[in-house]
């Protein structure tokens, strides 16, 4: 009850609340359960979600590495709670700037969520689309515009079953496909107009995809 306090006032933007709850929770769960039980693994991901929300992105990736070698060994490498871990700790990369790290994590989450659930349930699964959110984001932030409208296409695809087509994710996804098309119409214009032989820049409209806020995986 206290770590579902920790997430509901997380949710409410009540932070310094969240943090005591969490860390209530964290000292309980591990004075009742052990270290390593799962229980405490939650909460040890739902702390280092907090953190990186707060920007404390190294006191984040102590949470995430703790969570995700404690659900590695309680859980295995291919449990959807592994695995949610995983993802956040590639959103914590991308956020940190480590964009081949986060890369890695992205495709081992993937990897992992279709060996666990198939590929029927894979469209459905919010954390994995969560994850093709992210993916596209990274390949949009790398100039790789045609691997990121797939993993954008597939990310909206799933969101539409999920959640419907008026809400908040499929509307932020409409609006960064929009943001490719003219991203591959100034890059063609770019390169049209270049005479010399270079990898183009990043241009003004990409820059602005990534002004809105990024998701982020859901707490375990």
């Amino acid at each position: 009850t206290v770590n579902n306090l920790g997430l509901l006032y997380a949710n409410q933007g009540r932070l310094t609340q969240a943090e005591a709850m969490y860390d209530r929770a964290l000292q309980g769960r591990e004075e009742a359960l052990g270290a390593k039980h799962t229980s405490t693994l939650d909460t040890v991901n739902n702390l280092g979600l907090l953190y990186a929300g707060q920007g404390r992105l190294a006191e984040a990736e102590a949470m995430y590495d703790r969570a995700l070698q404690g659900r590695e060994e309680a859980l295995g490498a291919k449990h959807t709670s592994t695995l949610d871990t995983v993802n956040n700790l590639g959103i914590l990369y991308a956020d940190q700037g480590r964009l081949v790290e986060a890369e890695a994590m992205y495709g081992r989450a993937l990897q992992g969520y279709e060996e666990t659930l198939g590929p029927q349930l894979l469209p459905s699964y919010l954390p994995a689309l969560n994850t093709f959110f992210s993916f596209g984001d990274l390949y949009a932030r790398t100039d790789r515009i045609e691997a990121a409208r797939e993993m954008y296409s597939r990310a909206l695809a799933g969101y539409t079953v999920v959640q419907g087509p008026s809400s908040k994710w499929c509307k932020e996804l409409e609006d960064r496909l929009q943001g490719l098309q003219v991203t591959s119409i100034e890059l063609n214009e770019d390169q049209a107009e270049s005479t010399e032989v270079e990898a183009p820049k990043s241009s003004s409209s990409l820059k602005r995809i990534f002004r809105k806020l990024r998701i982020h995986s859901g707490a375990g």
